[in-house]
């Protein structure tokens, strides 16, 4: 059962908004909401993907990735 449990994680990357969006660029605020990060410490798990990584490598200074 655990198996199949990690299988279906493998997919998947947790992203943490770990720094405040004050004083960054508008198209890197619009980059993290476009991952559904909207407050402080807000974690979402999304499909890993081109685009989803594309997005974290721009805001890479504010979010962190976890496992």
């Amino acid at each position: 059962m655990a198996k199949n449990e990690n299988a279906a994680n493998t997919g998947t990357v947790k992203v943490r908004l770990v720094k405040g969006l004050r004083g960054c660029k508008a198209i890197h605020r619009l980059s993290v909401k476009a991952l559904g990060l909207g407050k402080l410490n807000s974690v979402r798990e999304l499909k890993d993907s081109p685009q989803v990584r594309g997005l974290i490598n721009k805001v890479h200074y504010l979010v962190q990735v976890e496992d």
